[in-house]
């Protein structure tokens, strides 16, 4: 056991120090981004989104340094007043458009069969794709854009700063930027042309239109229930180079209000994201490994545990710091976070198993 331990402890060491290397190396968008001359489509699919997407407008209508923007928000079969609300906040803008969307093929994802849609009405030469629980900074486009052309690109993810309020999101939406500080090598990702090595948040995503396009779109994603991991791998295949950047300073989201929201959000997509169930049963076994077994051999006296937990807190606090998340008590919970992690991840996994996949009134099929 004490070897077990001994591994674990070191192998969160060896995380929490590849998490402190990819804190300075991570892109930042620059502060005063210069004006773009290019044009920007600025795209917003949006399903019973009425009660939050003003922020989310608004925060697009108040771009700067944009002189050639649009902004088409496609209403996805919304239940609600989405539409409405998006043509009052709208008002006389001239840039913002309201598209009105069809039904996914039965059993598909709704989101990519939006963004292909509004990516066929997009005339600019930059597309960027933002969801209705985003606000972005005044200069926050700009500085995407500036990323994408200064750095060879094709597309960038400037991944927003996750608000966290209630027990539950507290515990859980931390680890998001935390899984890619610890294990993704961000600047080798964003060289490698191996489409595995690459990662993206679909909450804040600008692609160059035309290597969108020639890649396919995403009609050739249709069964994606992760359009954002989907779109960038595609434009891998097709030689594209993509980063995930740190937009904790242009960008912020909250996603989930409470227990009920997180649970049916990450249930619908862990599965995905882990690919089969035993790639699934792999990755708990080796996080409870790393991140459980140390502490609680901490508490039977194991020096090698507690240092092995203090390393994963660690993790916590650089990937807080960084990226704008809250850092105290909330890192001394680490453990506790990701046995949240892990079990919801059983969950999604037995909701794709039992044919229970929904997600916003759709039943999802699980078949991609």
């Amino acid at each position: 056991m004490s070897r077990w331990v001994f591994g674990a402890a070191v192998a969160a060491v060896l995380g929490a120090a590849h998490s402190v290397l990819n804190a300075r190396l991570i892109r930042v968008p620059p502060a005063r981004p210069r004006p773009c001359r290019e044009s920007v489509s600025v795209l917003l699919p949006a399903r019973d989104e009425a009660d939050r997407i003003t922020p989310a407008l608004r925060s697009l209508m108040a771009q700067r340094g944009l002189p050639d923007l649009e902004i088409l928000v496609l209403d996805d079969c919304s239940t609600d007043d989405t539409a409405g609300v998006v043509r009052r906040v709208g008002g006389d803008d001239e840039r913002v458009r309201v598209l009105v969307g069809e039904p996914p093929p039965a059993g598909l994802p709704g989101k990519p069969h939006a963004c292909a849609h509004l990516v066929r009405e997009a005339r600019g030469a930059v597309v960027v794709l933002v969801d209705a629980d985003v606000e972005l900074a005044p200069h926050a486009v700009a500085a995407a854009v500036e990323l994408l052309r200064g750095n060879g690109l094709v597309a960038v993810s400037p991944f927003p700063r996750q608000l966290a309020d209630g027990l539950g999101p507290r515990l859980t939406q931390p680890l998001l930027q935390w899984l890619l500080l610890v294990l993704l090598p961000m600047r080798l990702a964003e060289r490698s042309p191996r489409p595995s090595m690459s990662a993206a948040n679909g909450q804040f995503l600008v692609i160059d239109a035309a290597s969108l396009r020639a890649a396919g779109g995403y009609e050739a994603i249709a069964g994606a229930v992760l359009d954002d991991m989907a779109v960038v791998r595609l434009l891998k295949r097709a030689g594209g180079r993509t980063a995930l950047v740190d937009g904790s300073t242009v960008a912020r989201c909250r996603m989930y209000a409470g227990w009920s929201d997180l649970g049916r959000g990450y249930e619908k997509s862990l599965w995905s994201a882990t690919g089969s169930p035993w790639a699934a049963a792999a990755v708990v076994g080796a996080f409870g490994w790393v991140y459980l077994v140390p502490p609680v051999a901490a508490l039977f006296g194991s020096r090698a545990g507690l240092v092995g937990y203090l390393a994963g807190v660690a993790s916590r606090v650089v990937t807080g710091r960084k990226t704008g998340a809250r850092v105290w008590p909330d890192a001394l919970a680490h453990p506790v976070s990701v046995a949240v992690l892990l079990g919801l991840v059983a969950r999604s996994w037995w909701a794709r198993l039992t044919g229970g996949l929904t997600w916003k009134g759709r039943a999802l099929d699980g078949s991609s």
